[in-house]
């Protein structure tokens, strides 16, 4: 699931800085950045996810991320 989630990313509307894609790009193999607006007052909100280099390494990232998250959250 997660990767065809980093696939669609491709297609995100909301384009990165080209001095922050540039920064990212030099300085890794791969990245991931996901962002939020705030939420609306139903609760919903806009979340976009852009990524540069292979997408089953992206796919690894995000998964590795959660698993650092929801350890966090045990030890809290």
């Amino acid at each position: 699931m997660v990767i065809e989630m980093v696939k669609q990313a491709r297609t995100s509307k909301k384009k990165m800085p080209a001095d922050v894609h540039k920064e990212l790009a030099e300085q890794n193999a791969c990245y991931v950045l996901i962002t939020c607006g705030e939420p609306s007052i139903d609760g919903k909100m806009e979340v976009e996810m852009t990524y540069q280099g292979d997408a089953s390494l992206a796919a690894y990232l995000i998964e590795s991320a959660q698993g650092i998250m929801d350890h966090q959250g045990d030890l809290l």
